[in-house]
């Protein structure tokens, strides 16, 4: 049985910091790439960032960019990202996702495991 189960999301002010994880079980960690995506309600669910198995090339939406770090470490089977200079408009709820592939996507349709989300609120 698949999980990935996402923590560390809470409320910040703005310009704060938060560390998201996802904790991956029942999969071959190393063999997936990795995502993160967010959802605000009333709205389609975007893209923040990925990070490929074994080169570990890492993507961001031009949003995130110079703010988010994505990582990982295949030995916890956990993908991280870290937000730096968090706006009020990054309040969203923070998803993670997988796909048994080499490569990272930044389209919702490319990954087959996600997570139950966790709540990221930043005040301002």
């Amino acid at each position: 049985q698949v999980q990935l189960v996402e923590s560390g999301g809470g409320l910040v002010q703005a310009g704060g910091s938060l560390r998201l994880s996802c904790a991956a079980s029942g999969i071959t960690f190393s063999m997936y790439a990795m995502a993160w995506f967010r959802q605000v309600p009333g709205k389609e669910r975007e893209f923040v960032s990925a990070i490929s198995r074994g080169d570990y090339n890492t993507y961001y939406a031009d949003s995130v960019k110079g703010r988010f770090t994505i990582s990982r470490d295949n030995a916890k089977n956990t993908v991280y990202l870290q937000m730096n200079g968090l706006k009020p408009e990054d309040t969203a709820v923070y998803y993670c996702a997988g796909v048994r592939a080499t490569y990272a996507r930044s389209i919702e349709s490319a990954y087959n495991y996600w997570g139950q989300g966790t709540q990221v609120t930043v005040s301002s």
